[in-house]
């Protein structure tokens, strides 16, 4: 646990030295990006009509900013791009602008450790009546904000290693036919009743299963499968293999990670149906998401799994997944002296994509000739690769 304690302590260390400039800096808190101008977050708002508000018609993203470096930020914006494509939606801001402009705001909020959101929604229309084409050209809204880093599972928690969590039996997940759990979603109705069964049961977090297990106690379905939780990817670990879904639930960017660790570390991971029974039987179990990480639970219906201790190899895959971080393959730093890429928002100027002229955009965070591979992450306008998927040996 020696790790845990070192990434923690440093990560307390930059928070207070944030908290306490939060007095002089108004974006210190959060700041977000509505419609081309820059607001602190406390202050920002959203069009009352925006169908995204209104019928949940949106998709988004959260990629997340460590000690100064965005992480796997490209495969967090290819995912987007993905789950706009799906829901036949389209960002009004490019790739390369998008990723300008939350560098820029990362440099004026002077966050380090950050949670970042994008939200792309359907606009002001919505789609009753409307023909494919007129859908393909109403206009979009995207939403960006970005908040000191959210811990699904806090520090205390992890470093305590007394995660628990439920199987729960009131609710179970939405079904793939009623809402492609690949698309990112504000579609939380069946993960907020499993947060509030927890928290009835007195456990930290739910674990969603495919059909019903509400049956009559101590009997199980044989064909009920494990999901997934309130915005995280759940793993199993059994005789040294990983365990976690491959349908029903999202493909995380950090169930990659873990994927990455595990490719790094020799340990084998399966891909494929979790039936609930080994969830039960499970040596080691934890939880991963971008706010947060690799979040360990040593306790399962009030039972302990395994020996009720955070296990060798969640461990181990805790300690290369925060190291990833620091590698420029899966991050880039951000240069905080940087904020042009705002230049024409506040005063809502609009001299161009992302409030710059031509000639103002060349050399922007290093987007000039090539320049800058390693500030912001920028290269002639294009994200590096983030790692490749490796497959997991067949169950």
């Amino acid at each position: 646990m020696a790790t845990m304690h070192e990434i923690f302590s440093a990560y307390q260390s930059r928070l207070s030295d944030l908290e306490a400039s939060q007095s002089t800096n108004p974006f210190a808190k959060g700041i977000a990006w509505i419609q081309g101008r820059v607001y602190p977050i406390h202050e920002a708002h959203i069009p009352m009509l925006d169908q995204g508000f209104l019928h949940s018609d949106l998709t988004y993203d959260v990629p997340s900013v460590w000690q100064g470096r965005f992480f796997r930020l490209d495969d967090h914006l290819a995912r987007l791009e993905r789950s706009c494509e799906k829901m036949r939606l389209r960002a009004p801001l490019s790739r390369p602008a998008i990723k300008r402009t939350l560098c820029a705001m990362l440099a004026r909020s002077g966050i380090q450790d950050a949670f970042v959101e994008l939200i792309v929604t359907r606009g002001l229309t919505g789609v009753r009546g409307l023909s494919a084409d007129e859908v393909a050209n109403l206009s979009n809204n995207l939403y960006m904000f970005i908040v000191p880093y959210v811990w699904v599972m806090s520090p205390e928690v992890q470093l305590a290693g007394n995660g628990s969590a439920v199987i729960a039996r009131t609710v179970h997940r939405t079904p793939p036919n009623c809402m492609d759990p690949t698309i990112k979603n504000l579609q939380w109705g069946d993960l907020t009743r499993g947060m509030f069964e927890a928290n009835d049961r007195g456990a930290g977090y739910p674990f969603l299963t495919d059909v019903d297990v509400s049956e009559p106690k101590g009997e199980r379905q044989s064909d009920v499968n494990i999901t997934e939780g309130s915005g995280f990817n759940i793993v199993i670990i059994k005789d040294n293999t990983l365990y976690t879904p491959r349908k029903g639930v999202l493909e995380g960017v950090t169930r990659q990670s873990v994927f990455d660790c595990c490719t790094r570390l020799g340990v084998p991971y399966v891909l494929d149906k979790v039936p609930l029974r080994m969830a039960y039987e499970a040596d080691e179990i934890f939880m991963c998401t971008t706010a947060g990480g690799v979040m360990p639970i040593t306790q399962l219906d009030g039972k302990a799994v395994g020996d009720g201790k955070v296990g060798p190899i969640t461990t181990r895959i805790w300690d290369v997944y925060w190291r990833l971080h620091y590698e420029e393959e899966f991050s880039f730093a951000v240069d905080y002296e940087d904020e042009r890429g705002l230049e024409g928002f506040e005063n809502g100027e609009g001299k161009g994509m992302n409030g710059l002229t031509k000639a103002e955009s060349k050399g922007v965070n290093g987007l000039s000739n090539g320049v800058g591979k390693q500030v912001n992450g920028i290269t002639n306008g294009e994200g590096h690769a983030n790692g490749k998927l490796v497959d997991g040996p067949a169950q």
